[in-house]
């Protein structure tokens, strides 16, 4: 089984960075909405590595919004690539994911991450290391579907994700209103018709 060459993975928002400022992070994935100032908290970082996207976090398009969007996907999975590239003999990196909340982008993005780094993993049991790391996880869809079809999986992902959905809204019955006001109510959708 390979792995992605991290010991430690981590999914947070903007706010939860500075808690993270001494945990040894040697990676970054920053997901960030386009225009949004450069972030102070990664001056306390010690030395690490960090890659910026910036895209919106929506799953149909608005006006003056960018979409998720094939090259962003492209840019995580070469990201993913280039952690293991790095990657000495029994390294243990520290792996940091984030976007604004720590909930959509970045939940979608570390799926992503998990999936290129071990392509035997069932998707019941990437979803379940996903919940693991990031309890209130609720993956952008547009952003799962394209790495469902980069990664090979066959909609295998998309329809894990479906399940996802529908544990999270019995989990936390009020996430599916706050979707619904984000927009999203295609996803709850997509739990309740799990």
């Amino acid at each position: 089984m390979k792995t992605l060459a991290v010991s430690t993975r981590t999914i947070c928002g903007i706010e939860e960075l500075p808690q993270h400022g001494e945990a040894g992070v040697t990676h970054v994935l920053s997901i960030l909405d386009p225009g949004h100032p450069e972030l102070s908290a990664f001056g306390a970082y010690g030395e690490h590595r960090r890659t910026t996207l910036h895209f919106h976090d929506i799953i149909d398009p608005l006006p003056g919004q960018i979409m998720p969007a094939p090259e962003h996907v492209d840019a995580i999975l070469r990201f993913g690539a280039e952690i293991d590239a790095e990657a000495e003999a029994g390294a243990s990196g520290h792996l940091l994911v984030h976007c604004h909340m720590g909930v959509s982008r970045s939940t979608a993005a570390m799926l992503t991450l998990m999936a290129l780094g071990d392509a035997e993993a069932g998707e019941a049991e990437l979803f379940e290391r996903l919940r693991q790391i990031r309890p209130r996880a609720w993956p952008n869809s547009v952003m799962v579907a394209m790495a469902d079809e980069r990664l090979g999986r066959n909609g295998r992902l998309v329809d894990e994700l479906r399940r996802h959905y529908a544990l999270q809204i019995t989990a936390a019955p009020h996430i599916a209103g706050w979707m619904r006001e984000l927009r999203r109510g295609r996803e709850v959708e997509m739990g309740l018709s799990a």
